[in-house]
């Protein structure tokens, strides 16, 4: 499977469940304070814009390790993306991803890494009143990976995600239901459907609790076991458009990989 979920920038593998992560479920119905923005560590994306002539820069990691009965593959991800204010409502997001993939096959290891598909997409929030919104987000990736070493698909893809936000001070909910085009030189599925719903909350000044949780259409034909994870981590803000994101993320089926690292910072200016 190639295609990158368009709101990591990573790969769907396999997790394992882990009971920490039932309390972080609970902690997954609380959000953000104020003006919401696609805060790192978390998948789901929300409404917020970053207003006309504005920019945003997010640099992201992910290191996440899968075992699975005589293989263990240990993938990273860094990924650097540019948002520009068109106008307030509009945004413009370019991202490109870098990935490094190792197996460990009992003892024959592989490792292959290098550039991924680059991401081109537009967030339109078309509707805003007494803290509910909702936005588009269009996007394609350009086929910038290496298909045959498992680094992008090959292919152009292209997708489409629905995004609703509601602010209820101190909290915030997100809920994204997305349509992905999963083209690709391989015989994967092409229609590949996604929901996720996150949130965030103020723990103490300066600091925000986060929570995630997802699931996909499998893009393996052979198997009808969708990608699901759950997520929880801390948002730092020790400037005002300065934000440091950690999280830990976990699977909820066995196509999901067992364990991630997530984290990153985000200027905006």
């Amino acid at each position: 499977m190639k295609f990158q979920s368009s709101a990591a920038g990573l790969k769907f593998r396999r997790f394992s469940k882990y009971p920490f992560f039932l309390f972080l479920m609970l902690g997954s119905i609380l959000l953000v304070v104020g003006t919401s923005y696609a805060a790192i560590p978390l998948i789901t994306d929300d409404t917020g814009t970053q207003g006309k002539g504005k920019f945003q820069l997010e640099l992201f990691g992910e290191y996440a390790n899968d075992m699975q009965e005589s293989v263990t593959n240990k993938d990273s991800a860094l990924s650097a993306t540019l948002t520009y204010g068109i106008t307030e409502p509009v945004d413009i997001i370019l991202s490109m991803p870098y990935q490094s993939l190792h197996s460990d096959d009992s003892g024959s290891k592989t490792s292959e890494s290098g550039l991924s598909d680059l991401s081109i997409e537009t967030k339109w929030r078309f509707y805003e009143k007494e803290g509910l919104s909702f936005a588009l987000k269009p996007g394609f990736t350009i086929p910038t990976g290496d298909d045959k070493k498992d680094l992008g698909n090959g292919k152009v893809t292209y997708y489409l995600y629905c995004i609703t936000s509601k602010e209820m001070n101190p909290w915030s909910f997100h809920l994204n239901l997305a349509y992905i085009r999963n083209e690709n030189t391989e015989d994967d599925r092409k229609d590949i459907w996604h929901a996720s719903f996150a949130s965030t909350v103020d723990v103490m000044k300066n600091v925000k609790l986060a929570g995630d949780i997802g699931v996909e259409s499998n893009p393996e034909r052979s198997s009808s076991n969708p990608p699901a994870y759950i997520l929880g981590g801390l948002i730092y803000l020790p400037r005002e458009n300065f934000d440091i994101g950690l999280g830990l993320k976990s699977g909820l089926t066995k196509s999901e990989m067992d364990i991630a690292v997530r984290g990153g910072i985000t200027w905006r200016f």
